[in-house]
């Protein structure tokens, strides 16, 4: 088994994935001013609650979108396992192409993650809808080449961003309304926000497909996506564990034999 770690803004996935495809993935708030003690502490923490003895870890990987912390959070995992990670960027193997990017460098290490698990698990072409602090909605094509995709603003960056900027309008927790058009404020947001994003999910897909001149596989995944997900109005597969998927599969191409 191995260590899986994806860094967020918000959020760091701290994951142990093995061959069989058993997955436990714990978060902790990603915290600029922690030392990489503090982070070792956190991942000693979420093995030692699952039960599992640090010297079963074979080999960790790590993709990070937040650079600042990437060497902190590394050094975290040398002190718990004695293993560097393997950083996820374009410049490791991987069975997607790069090759229609204007900027390979420049995509996110989680998007890689996700696209590669997502081409190889699925029927392509394939569309990823990953929803964190940022939604996310990419594509891998017929020809294993990744295409790009948009970013939106995430799920609860619009609705805090509703709560701060409007006097009146309260901070709520995420709950399906019954209906479309609320009856009273409360109601009224959750509808706007989850079945606004439903809606831009959905309106996006429906513009992909025309691009492509083809219909595509949709597989959603990230911490918001089963309250969204439901609600669109397109087949789409929820899949909560495609990134530490992904990274045991970019783990597995780039180890060493």
């Amino acid at each position: 088994m191995i260590l899986a770690i994806d860094m967020g803004n918000s959020n760091i996935k701290i994951g142990v994935v093995d061959s069989d495809g058993k997955v436990i993935e714990e978060r902790v708030t990603t915290a600029a001013d922690k030392t990489s003690m503090e982070y070792a502490m956190d991942i000693i923490s979420i093995l030692a609650f699952h039960g599992i003895n640090k010297s079963s870890i074979e080999g960790a990987v790590l993709s990070s979108v937040v650079p600042p912390l990437t060497g902190v959070i590394s050094t975290a995992i040398r002190k718990v396992t004695g293993k560097s990670p393997l950083l996820v960027s374009n410049k490791i193997k991987m069975s997607i192409k790069l090759n229609r990017m204007k900027y390979p460098e420049k995509v996110g290490a989680d998007l890689l993650a996700g696209a590669e698990i997502a081409y190889n698990s699925y029927k392509s072409p394939v569309i990823i809808v990953n929803m964190g602090t940022a939604t996310t909605i990419t594509i891998v094509n017929e020809q294993a080449e990744y295409l790009g995709g948009v970013i939106l603003p995430g799920l609860k960056v619009s609705l805090n961003s509703l709560s701060n900027s409007a006097a009146q309008l309260p901070y709520i927790s995420l709950e399906t309304p019954g209906s479309v058009i609320g009856n009273n404020t409360i109601d009224c947001m959750r509808s706007g926000i989850l079945y606004g994003n439903a809606a831009q999910i959905d309106g996006i897909i429906e513009r992909m497909e025309k691009e492509l001149s083809c219909k595509a596989t949709v597989v959603a995944t990230g911490g918001l996506a089963k309250f969204v997900v439901p609600l669109c109005s397109h087949s789409i597969i929820l899949d909560e564990t495609l990134l530490m998927k992904g990274l045991l599969a970019l783990y597995n191409k780039n180890k060493e034999v």
